[in-house]
């Protein structure tokens, strides 16, 4: 690493902070909290503030943001995150017991009393978790607050009391924030102790009705599975994980179907088949840039075009958002601390990856067509559908349809699944947001393909609409 280069980044970090109020002014920072709290829209499939605007949920993962940033980092990264068009940060507020900030302080210096924790001229382990908040507050984004990691409730490091004493403390010390959503779980299954998951939703619940609550399961585990009664649980998250198809890898766990684990949109399509009926996202997909399985650095990695892959399935199945996430940001890397998973790359590069770049087009494409009568439709591809990376996805509304399609395989579309005598149709590149008009059509059935020719990764989404309506003249 660089260490020249290090400072120079220091240097700007600081620069930022003496700035940051004009900086914030000019860029005009949407605030989306102004429109009301997030709740469950009607329909119980997505999410929407009190006044009704849609809210799209693009997360980026920051696992160890809490653990392994100083406050100019903090303003640096939360800056450049906004302007990637991300408006959730997933991070993990006690990933380990015991757990230390990059200031030297402890989380939890008199275990779970925190009756004492603020000292008078001390900047504690929870006022760095509170400056992550407040910076995140400030920049118009909401912070994803997964309360503990699973593997210290798997090893029993936290009891059913020490939950309770712990969600009190966490639910009344952010309870005011406008940007909080509590996140129970921390890759791990919700049967694992699961008198302690309880414990701390509840506990949390009791103290704070107003901020959404979700749980974050084990890899190829849906939230679905154990919480969809629980009236804590808003909405159900699932964990695609890191696999490759067939990559099993000696699992002793693996509760899905055989050659299938890149098929991040069965979660969605099992949750919502479900009652009651909970909005569902993908929160763990592939991350960029890390190995095929996670624990061979020698194996594949994960591209953008991936990342891409799993965004769109999982929208176009149901999913109200989606969480990207990048093998160096999730853990925080910079020098002084050893890599997980062959990271190489430090956090403030990671974060100008492709991948990381393109998630704001799907942000975008979503939010330009009606939002809430959108559903799922595969029977709008009307030819033989293909499996595993040539599946073409589907969604629509009234008088639209999109549909994904990672290779460019000919796809047939029946055009009459929705209004208007006449179609239009379009090419919406994942790549860079960019759209090209294909041409007017009559009702019935049309074969689509884009020129630039067939292979995996050549990704498009074909837009069709009602001739009568402007959403892609108006919107992108």
């Amino acid at each position: 690493m660089n260490y020249l280069k290090l400072n120079f980044l220091l240097i700007a970090f600081c620069m930022i902070t003496s700035s940051v109020n004009a900086q914030e002014s000019s860029n005009k920072i949407v605030i989306p909290w102004e429109n009301g709290k997030l709740k469950v829209s009607d329909n119980k499939r997505y999410l929407q503030h009190e006044n009704g605007k849609p809210f799209f949920w693009l997360g980026e993962t920051a696992w160890l943001l809490p653990t392994r940033s100083n406050r100019e980092e903090v303003d640096y990264f939360m800056g450049e995150t906004r302007k990637n068009g991300y408006n959730v940060v997933q991070i993990s507020t006690l990933h380990s017991i015991p757990a230390m900030n990059a200031y030297g302080h402890w989380a939890l210096p008199n275990g779970f009393d925190f009756k004492d924790i603020d000292k008078a001229g001390e900047y504690n382990y929870w006022q760095h978790v509170d400056y992550i908040v407040e910076r995140a507050q400030r920049s118009g984004m909401y912070i994803g607050i997964v309360c503990v990691w699973g593997g210290p409730v798997k090893s029993k490091q936290m009891s059913v009391e020490d939950a309770k004493k712990y969600g009190q403390f966490l639910a009344e010390r952010y309870k005011k924030y406008p940007n909080i959503i509590w996140i129970i779980g921390g890759d791990e299954r919700g049967d694992t102790q699961p008198e302690v998951w309880q414990a701390l939703a509840t506990t949390i619940r009791d103290i704070d009705s107003d901020h959404l609550m979700t749980f974050h399961p084990r890899g190829r585990t849906i939230s679905t599975t154990w919480f969809n009664n629980e009236p804590w649980l808003d909405f159900n998250m699932y964990q695609s994980g890191h696999r490759r198809y067939n990559q099993r890898n000696g699992d002793g766990d693996y509760p899905i179907e055989e050659n299938t684990e890149e098929d991040n949109w069965r979660f969605v399509e099992r949750s919502l088949a479900v009652s009651p009926l909970k909005p569902v996202l993908d929160g763990e997909p592939s991350y960029e840039d890390i190995p095929h399985g996670l624990h061979d650095a020698d194996e594949r990695r994960w591209q953008a075009e991936d990342v891409r892959r799993y965004a769109y399935w999982s929208v176009f199945a149901g999913s109200f958002g989606h969480t990207y996430g990048h093998n160096s940001t999730m853990q925080m890397l910079r020098p002084g601390y050893p890599p997980a998973f062959g990271a190489k790359k430090p956090w403030w590069d990671a974060i100008h990856d492709p991948g990381c770049q393109q998630m704001k087009y799907l942000k975008k494409l979503m939010l330009a067509f009606p939002y809430f009568d959108r559903i799922p439709d595969q029977s709008v591809i009307s030819n033989a559908n293909g499996s595993q990376y040539e599946r073409v996805i589907a969604t629509r509304g009234k008088d639209y349809i999109l549909a994904y399609n990672y290779t460019n395989r000919i796809t047939e579309i029946d055009m009459t699944k929705i209004s208007g005598t006449k179609k239009k149709a379009w090419w919406y590149s994942p790549v860079n947001g960019s759209v090209s008009y294909i041409g007017e059509f009559d009702n019935g059935k049309q074969t689509f393909a884009h020129d630039s020719g067939y292979g995996s990764g050549n990704d498009w989404v074909l837009i069709i609409t009602d001739a009568n309506v402007s959403y892609v003249k108006d919107n992108l």
